[in-house]
């Protein structure tokens, strides 16, 4: 008889590129910030900027999930999003003088907004996951903008006077505010051993078997609607956690969680290429990178020019990356084509 294996964590983590990038990131950014050479002035890289690459990188790497893994092209997940951060914020804000624990509080108000996120990604996939292609995008564009409208139009005692306006919460959060870009790493790892640990099991292969073929994988007994079901509901899970953090981390307005910001995140998957958790994780880092600096830069009468600016440096991108002219470079550019290159050298000398 033979013994069953353990489950090799080293291989897990150590093997795994996506693990090391953030765990690097995480590690190199905490000592950083915590000896004073990054903080809130540092003209390049600062805590906020690290924070918003985070949220960032969990709400690409969910997204891939449904877009790159299941197939389906979704357009409203900045809508969860928005969901998220609204409980999330309601929660710290009604239990600011009940738990004295500022992390504990902000880990409730993750969870219920992530679940909030979760019930009506679960509400919306029911019925919307048994459309296919552009009409799917249609009904989670619509439901984005659904949740805006209403959101807009609900004052909550206090707290949202001005609905329109938002709210902001970050006078709740100064006991881990310093630090609250670490709390996104960790998360971040925790949405990527979710997600690709999901992607490996015996369910990630039915989901790829109804992104490759649905009639032939609903003709071998695979359960569609449900698969659909769940891989959208986790999606929203993780895009209701990153918009917790978001509330953390600045105002919550409707304005921002429009069509847009979800056809960015869109964007940003295309860009790291479909499936490929890794690749969410660097265009995610571009990306936002990309636009603070473009912010800054351009002030004045040349704001206008940042989208320009910036869809043409996404055009530039995506040419380098689609273009068979570039699949050369693009393997020189490889961890493992230099690995290689190193052996052979060292066995020739």
């Amino acid at each position: 008889m033979k013994s069953k294996k353990n489950f090799d964590w080293k291989t897990l983590l150590l093997g795994n590129k996506s693990y090391l990038l953030v765990a690097f990131i995480t590690i190199v950014t905490g000592v950083l910030v915590g000896v004073g050479v990054i903080t809130k002035r540092t003209p390049i890289i600062t805590p906020d900027l690290l924070t918003q690459i985070a949220y960032t990188m969990i709400m690409v790497v969910s997204l891939n999930l449904v877009v790159g893994f299941l197939g389906e092209l979704s357009l409203g997940h900045a809508g969860f999003m928005y969901i998220g951060a609204y409980v999330a914020g309601l929660t710290l804000y009604y239990t600011h003088s009940l738990i004295p624990f500022g992390l504990l509080r902000f880990l409730i108000a993750m969870l219920l907004g992530g679940l909030a996120a979760m019930l009506f990604g679960f509400i919306v996939g029911l019925p919307a996951l048994r459309l296919r292609g552009d009409y799917l995008a249609i009904v989670t564009l619509a439901f984005g903008e659904i949740v805006r409208g209403v959101l807009k139009n609900i004052t909550v005692g206090d707290m949202i006077k001005n609905p329109a306006v938002g709210f902001n919460i970050k006078d709740l959060t100064t006991s881990y505010s310093k630090y609250l870009f670490l709390i996104a790493f960790i998360l971040v790892i925790v949405t990527i051993f979710c997600v690709q640990n999901i992607a490996k099991s015996k369910h990630g292969r039915a989901i790829t078997a109804i992104k490759d073929n649905e009639i032939a994988a609903r003709s071998m007994g695979v359960n569609i609607t449900y698969y659909k079901l769940i891989v959208f509901a986790i999606a929203a899970f993780f895009a209701g956690v990153a918009g917790a953090i978001f509330a953390n981390y600045t105002t919550v307005a409707p304005a921002i969680f429009d069509y847009n910001y979800s056809i960015e995140f869109l964007v940003m998957v295309v860009l790291g290429g479909m499936g490929s958790v890794f690749g969410s994780l660097i265009s995610s880092i571009i990306i936002v990178f990309l636009n603070v600096q473009l912010r800054s830069l351009l002030t004045g009468n040349l704001a206008g020019l940042k989208n320009l600016v910036y869809a043409l440096i996404l055009i530039i991108m995506m040419i380098i990356n689609a273009s068979p002219k570039f699949v050369t470079l693009r393997e020189k550019m490889n961890w493992s084509y230099v690995k290689s290159k190193l052996q052979s050298k060292k066995e020739k000398s």
